[in-house]
């Protein structure tokens, strides 16, 4: 048996949260390849990215893509305590199922991620401190790492 909270039996309202869980997804992850081919761009050509593209940088990860990675995960509870489709007795998606806890821990990670590591080093970069420029990239590239595993995770969903 499945122990899932079930706010709404009504499937409008889970595909309604699937659509706005994939929205944010999407919003929350677009930045993190924009950033990198403006940043690729200015290295090539020798020249640093410079406070004031930085610092705009920095606002755009915390308002948009801190935000929208945290409403993706709200919006996935939702999908979880809405998933009980039709007249069954037990929710289709629970809480106790393995993939979900994977993705709970990953979008734990991700989180921290974006606000731990990404927002300082941008906003660092933004403050005229170029030693901080190289370890966006690199915070970048975890977040890549954990879409990817994300993705895999709900494509295949382990223990289901």
């Amino acid at each position: 048996m499945l122990l899932a909270v079930r706010l709404s039996p009504d499937k409008t309202v889970f595909q309604v949260l699937l659509v706005l869980h994939l929205i944010t997804a999407f919003v929350a992850f677009a930045p993190g390849f924009v950033w990198p081919a403006i940043s690729s761009a200015f290295r090539r050509k020798g020249q640093s990215i410079g406070p004031d593209l930085s610092a705009v940088a920095a606002k755009t990860t915390l308002r948009v893509q801190g935000t929208a990675a945290v409403l993706t995960g709200l919006f996935g509870f939702g999908l979880v305590s809405t998933s009980k489709l039709g007249n069954a007795d037990e929710a289709y998606y629970g809480f106790d199922q393995t993939w979900i806890q994977i993705a709970l821990l990953l979008w734990f990670v991700l989180l921290g991620v974006v606000y731990g590591l990404l927002y300082p080093a941008l906003r660092k970069a933004a403050d005229g401190d170029e030693s901080s420029e190289p370890r966006v990239p690199m915070f970048t590239g975890i977040v890549h790492l954990l879409l990817v595993l994300l993705i895999i995770d709900m494509v295949w969903k382990p223990g289901l």
